[in-house]
């Protein structure tokens, strides 16, 4: 006989229980933030995403408008053309209507991206390129301390160990101030390389103790079926170890993403630069950072899904194939 399921037990119950409790959580804070007479101003929010930009076009000079061959100009004492009016504006002043220095010709409206939007692409670019960089590093140093060389061993671990035991801040500000001074780096570059030297570590110690988990036997297998090492560390022990290590690479891929915020100390114009710049403009700083953080959260939650999707189709198919 089945044993009868207790109510607290229940999944849909649990669940109830879980929004209540955050529900709460949301009313505390929202009483809070209403005890501080704070003025939310979420009606701007949509600006920091796309905003109308409106371009006006003065009168340089005193003169009558004149418009030859699609060309608009004044004629005064002198004859200025109008550089950038076309037929996209709308006009205040007919065709040879007076007008004076400083007067407002025509205007056109249009609608730009917003700085979050532009701090956005940029931890995207900076993530991406830094992440290639992590899993390059993280391989060939996994190798290295797998090797039977001894030089490559101590190249490894030495590695391993002094940038696993400094700080992600610190060793930012040493590519910034001293390679890229010496290579002659854009801080982007600078960025991506301090990322990706940083996690390229943990991503080596990842990596070494995923193939390490792998039964030492299949090696022998296929080196007794004549196939060479290389070929059976990429074909059979890699995809393995892939698998089995694929929750704790998501893990610091999210981490990647989430530290790429520390290179606006750099004046990198990121998402959590651009959070900053917007905060000492509008004096928003709840309504800004809400938003940061939930772009940021909206970056990882893809990830999280893609890896799960991964994790699936590795574990039905037995590898990466």
């Amino acid at each position: 006989m089945a044993k009868k399921e207790s109510l607290v037990q229940n999944k849909n119950f649990g669940h109830i229980i879980a929004l209540l409790f955050y529900v709460a959580i949301g009313f505390f804070f929202y009483q809070a933030a209403s005890n501080m007479n704070y003025v939310w101003k979420w009606n701007s929010v949509p600006q920091y995403f796309v905003y109308e930009e409106v371009t006006e076009i003065e009168a340089p000079i005193d003169g009558v408008l004149k418009e030859k061959n699609g060309k608009y100009f004044i004629e005064g004492e002198d004859t200025v053309e109008l550089e950038g009016l076309d037929n996209s504006f709308v006009f205040e002043y007919k065709i040879d209507e007076e007008l004076y220095s400083g007067d407002s010709i025509a205007s056109k409206s249009s609608n730009e991206v917003g700085p979050i939007l532009k701090g956005l692409w940029v931890t995207l670019k900076i993530s991406f390129f830094a992440a290639l960089l992590t899993l390059v590093i993280g391989i060939t140093l996994a190798l290295m301390k797998l090797s039977s060389y001894q030089f490559f061993k101590d190249i490894a671990t030495v590695y391993i160990t002094v940038i696993r035991g400094t700080p992600l801040l610190v060793q930012i500000f040493l590519f910034y101030f001293i390679v890229a001074n010496i290579f002659e780096l854009e801080r982007f570059v600078a960025g991506v390389l301090s990322l990706g030297v940083f996690f390229g570590a943990y991503m080596a110690e990842i990596l070494r103790g995923s193939i390490q988990s792998i039964d030492k036997g299949q090696l022998e297998a296929a080196s007794s079926l004549g196939i060479s090492k290389f070929q059976a560390m990429r074909h059979i022990i890699l995809p393995q170890a892939f698998k089995r290590a694929l929750p704790t690479l998501v893990g610091e891929m999210i981490s990647l993403i989430k530290d790429s915020s520390l290179v606006s100390v750099i004046s990198i114009t990121d998402l959590t630069k651009v959070g900053k710049e917007v905060v000492a403009n509008t004096f928003s700083p709840f309504e800004t950072w809400i938003v940061v953080a939930l772009l940021y959260l909206s970056i990882t939650s893809v990830l999280t899904f893609v890896g799960h999707k991964l994790e699936k189709r590795m574990s039905a198919k037995g590898g990466m194939s």
